[in-house]
C-alpha cells in the first residue's frame, strides 16, 4: 500500500512516501518562499527518490490543520487535485494528532501547544498507552491559561508554543514543586519535534486505509478553528 503523505500546517512542509509500514522517503522543508510554487516540484522529487511514479500510488494523506490558512489551503488543494485526477482514495487527518505521535514514550499524557497568534494556542490532549494514541479533548483554540488549568497530572507538551510560553511553563512547574511534587508537572519536548511529521501522518493514514475509512476528495476541508471572517482577513494580508 503506497501512500504519499504531506502536512503544510506549520512553517515546515513535511512529506513522506510509504509502502505499508515502511517509510521509503521522508523530507522536512522549511517554508521560506511561496509554497504554491515549490510544492509540486518537491512532491515529484521525493517520488522520484522513492522510485515510485504518481500513477503507482495507492492513495494520499494530508494533514488538515489547524494552522496557517494559506499553507493549509495549498497543501490540501494539491492532494485533492492528485486524488481526483488519479481516482485514488484520500484521507485527511488533524495535524495535532500527527504532532502528538512525535512523543516517543509508549505511555504518557500529551498536550499539543501550537502558536495560533493573537495570544492564543491550538491545543489538544491525548493519552498514549502501549504506544496507542487516544484523543482526550476537543481540538481547542484557546488561551495558554486555559491549557495550563486543564493539566492535573504529569503531561508532556509538544509544539512551537513551548518557545513562546516557556516562562509560564517553568512557573507552573515551580508552583507544583512548592506543593511537594517530586517531578515537573509539565515536561517539554525538543524543538526538532515541534512540527507534524509526514512519516507520523503516514502511520495514521495506513490505519484508515486498512479500515477503508476514506474521505471524499471533493468535499474535504481544512480544520479551521478561527471564525470564518478571521480566515478571510488573514488570507488577504
Amino acid at each position: 500500500m503506497k501512500i504519499l503523505s504531506i502536512d503544510t500546517s506549520t512553517k515546515t512542509f513535511s512529506l513522506a512516501v510509504s509502502d505499508g509500514e515502511e517509510i521509503l522517503r521522508s523530507r522536512n522543508i522549511k517554508i521560506t518562499r511561496v509554497l504554491s510554487s515549490s510544492i509540486i516540484p518537491s512532491i515529484h522529487q521525493i517520488l522520484k527518490k522513492a522510485g515510485i511514479a504518481l500513477s503507482q500510488l495507492d492513495g494520499f494523506a494530508v494533514g488538515l490543520g489547524p494552522g496557517s490558512f494559506t499553507s493549509l489551503r495549498v497543501g490540501l488543494s494539491t492532494i485533492k487535485a492528485f486524488a481526483l485526477a488519479t481516482g485514488k482514495p484520500v484521507v485527511g487527518i488533524p495535524s495535532l494528532d500527527v504532532l502528538a505521535l512525535n512523543v516517543l514514550e509508549r505511555d504518557a499524557l500529551i498536550g499539543t501547544l501550537c502558536d495560533a497568534r493573537r495570544n492564543l494556542v491550538y491545543a489538544c490532549f491525548y493519552e498514549k498507552k502501549n504506544g496507542v494514541l487516544k484523543r482526550k479533548s476537543d481540538y481547542l483554540l484557546t488561551s495558554l491559561g486555559d491549557v495550563l488549568a486543564r493539566v492535573k497530572e504529569e503531561t508532556i507538551l509538544i509544539g512551537d508554543g513551548i518557545k513562546l510560553y516557556r516562562d509560564e511553563i517553568e512557573l507552573l512547574n515551580a508552583k507544583a514543586g512548592d506543593r511537594g511534587r517530586g517531578k515537573n508537572l509539565l515536561q517539554v519536548t525538543e524543538e526538532k519535534c515541534w512540527y507534524p511529521r509526514a512519516k507520523c501522518l503516514a502511520l495514521l493514514a495506513r490505519e484508515k486505509f486498512q479500515a477503508k475509512k476514506f474521505d471524499d476528495a471533493a468535499s474535504l476541508v481544512p480544520l479551521y478553528l478561527y471564525p470564518e471572517d478571521c480566515q478571510v482577513r488573514n488570507a488577504g494580508k
